[in-house]
């Protein structure tokens, strides 16, 4: 009976010593680490986020949790552990030896286009007899692009061709005031404007500057993602963000330099998107990850007073494409007084549905409509 109570009561004082030791040394010289396997994927593409747990000591580990949360449209492979609601929160389970590295992978699919970060997660330990839960949270910063899959239907291709092939022959269409190619003899179709006097006083025979053509600066690109009605257009606006990325891939891959702006709230600058001219394979990651950082459930800023000074301040050198999927008074005023200006343009409007929406009379020749085919 003594030796059983001896030996009950070692048992005790050994079950609170581990207790205590757990206690006190469970994290010592533990190294967790989340990230993903890249720091960009296509919407639709599958990734990788990798778990790399190393105990460094040599006290064991029964039971370690390792939990975070990130967006709930990165879609995983392995539900085991986790559940969704407004996030995607993540709970594994390890058991970890003493100087043992454990390395685990899940894979997941980029179900919408967006921005996704980690920002901390949480160990939860336990003694070897399961007797106390040890926690300690700890910051992180991983962060996913998920960019938008570029609109690839054949009405869009053809409509791109069919401009860009306009745009090509306007390239030598553009005088420049400010170059001159020489001088030549008046023609009757010649403006008077044109006449140079101190060559005509020379020779005595009318003579004119003869200017030199010059080509397009870049094509621009605004999009105007407004969405404001009872029912909502979150597949337009969808949509149209994946048109901007293929206007501008397509510009780019024609040399041209192009430049970007739209009235989508950035959810890391929490203004505008506001990308300047420029050309090369950068200016397009650029505008992948602008794009996938909108954040379409904030309210976006007014087109109209926002980029109205801009649009009409430059030159008529310059090409504009307009993606909007909405038709709001203000905007269509806009286009309209955009249209009496002159100024080379085309409006690209996503259309969710196969049927042909109702559109300004007035705008039709620089309208072009989208539709959701091979998308």
């Amino acid at each position: 009976m003594i030796k059983l109570l001896g030996i009950g009561i070692i048992g005790f004082f050994l079950l609170v010593f581990q207790k205590i030791l757990y206690e006190k040394l469970w994290c010592r010289h533990l190294y967790v680490s989340i990230f993903f396997g890249t720091d960009h994927i296509f919407q639709g593409e599958q990734g990788e986020l990798k778990e790399i747990i190393e105990n460094r000591k040599r006290l064991p580990l029964a039971m370690l949790k390792v939990k975070f949360m990130t967006g709930r449209e990165l879609i995983f492979d392995n539900q085991k552990g986790s559940r969704t609601t407004d996030q995607y929160y993540r709970n594994d389970v390890f058991r970890i030896g003493e100087r043992e590295k454990v390395t685990r992978t899940l894979k997941f699919t980029g179900g919408k286009r967006g921005y996704y970060t980690i920002d901390e997660f949480s160990l939860v330990a336990s003694d070897l007899f399961l007797l106390s839960q040890m926690v300690k949270e700890q910051k992180i910063n991983t962060t996913l692009y998920v960019y938008p899959k570029p609109f690839n239907s054949r009405k869009l291709m053809q409509s791109l061709m069919q401009l860009n092939g306009e745009i090509l022959s306007k390239r030598h269409l553009l005088e420049d005031p400010f170059e001159y190619r020489g001088i030549r003899e008046y023609q009757p179709y010649d403006d008077m404007r044109r006449i140079n006097w101190k060559a005509t006083a020379k020779t005595d025979e009318l003579k004119v500057n003869e200017q030199n053509y010059t080509s397009l600066k870049y094509v621009r690109i605004f999009f105007n993602i407004q969405d404001d009605g009872i029912l909502r257009k979150e597949e337009s606006v969808e949509m149209s963000l994946r048109i901007v990325a293929s206007l501008c891939a397509f510009f780019l891959r024609q040399d041209f330099q192009v430049s970007c702006y739209g009235n989508g709230v950035d959810v890391v600058t929490h203004g505008f998107v506001s990308i300047k001219e420029k050309g090369g394979t950068g200016q397009m990651e650029t505008v992948f990850r602008a794009l996938a950082r909108v954040d379409t459930k904030q309210p976006v800023v007014n087109f109209a007073d926002t980029f109205r000074e801009q649009l009409f301040q430059e030159s008529g050198s310059v090409f504009t494409c307009f993606v909007a999927p909405n038709q709001y008074d203000d905007f269509v005023e806009l286009m309209t007084e955009y249209q009496m200006s002159n100024k080379p343009f085309m409006w690209f409007y996503p259309a969710a549905e196969q049927q042909a929406p109702e559109l300004p009379q007035k705008l039709l020749k620089n309208i072009n409509v989208i539709y959701p085919e091979l998308s």
